[in-house]
């Protein structure tokens, strides 16, 4: 029987726009306009350094260390509540939480730095759902690559593998990292081109796999 429910963020709870929005207009706007570039060519000589560090990097997800990288004069605070309006729930997601909350503890568990959690449970409403968020970056100084990242939760929450179910739209990081070492992990997959028994296209499929099988064991 699962006793935590774990959720990653961006592209599971939460639309990318908003990241796609900071990440991939505001520092090259930023960037252009500090060297003189077009809004194109900044973006690309940008999006260039991103790629060198990769997304298996912790720099990856620290909007300081690139607002340092690029040399950018204005504060990374005031460039991240620029596009809040940009921050969406998915519409499946509420409900889910709704029924899940009153059942068993829920978690976050992102790579996304603590900057970008804060603002982005303070613009959903979705804090008060969660009984403890980890910002793996900003917590663990890792990435969840490794399954030492699931293994050092799970010794936080006192809790083995095989008691969490964790969801993420990360196919490496959310479901095969964490499934390796017992976690009952699904893929979000919400293009809807993913198939299998642990593929979701959408949460409410979460929902009818978890809910019933704990009303039968309560």
């Amino acid at each position: 029987m699962p006793k935590v429910i774990s959720f990653d963020m961006d592209g599971t709870l939460v639309d990318s726009e908003y990241t796609e929005w900071v990440w991939g207009h505001g520092i090259p706007t930023l960037y252009a306009e500090k060297t003189g570039l077009s809004f194109e060519e900044a973006k690309d000589q940008v999006v260039q350094e991103y790629l060198k560090v990769g997304e298996g990097a912790i720099e990856w997800y620290d909007i300081k260390h690139w607002f340092r990288f690029f040399q950018l004069q204005e504060n990374w605070k005031n460039l991240m509540e620029r596009y809040t309006d940009k921050i969406l729930l998915y519409s499946d997601v509420a409900s889910l939480l709704e029924s899940l909350k009153e059942r068993l503890p829920l978690v976050l568990t992102s790579n996304a730095g603590r900057e970008f959690i804060d603002i982005e449970m303070g613009a959903t409403g979705l804090r008060g759902y969660f009984d403890h968020i980890f910002s793996v970056t900003s917590d663990f100084g890792q990435v969840k690559k490794t399954a030492d990242v699931y293994e050092r939760i799970c010794r936080q929450l006192e809790v083995s593998p095989e008691e969490i179910v964790h969801v993420g739209d990360h196919y490496e990081f959310d479901y095969l990292v964490p499934r390796s070492m017992g976690i009952h992990a699904f893929h979000i997959d919400r293009s809807g081109k993913g198939e299998g028994e642990f593929i979701l296209s959408d949460l409410r499929e979460l929902e009818k796999r978890v809910l019933p099988f704990l009303e039968t064991v309560s």
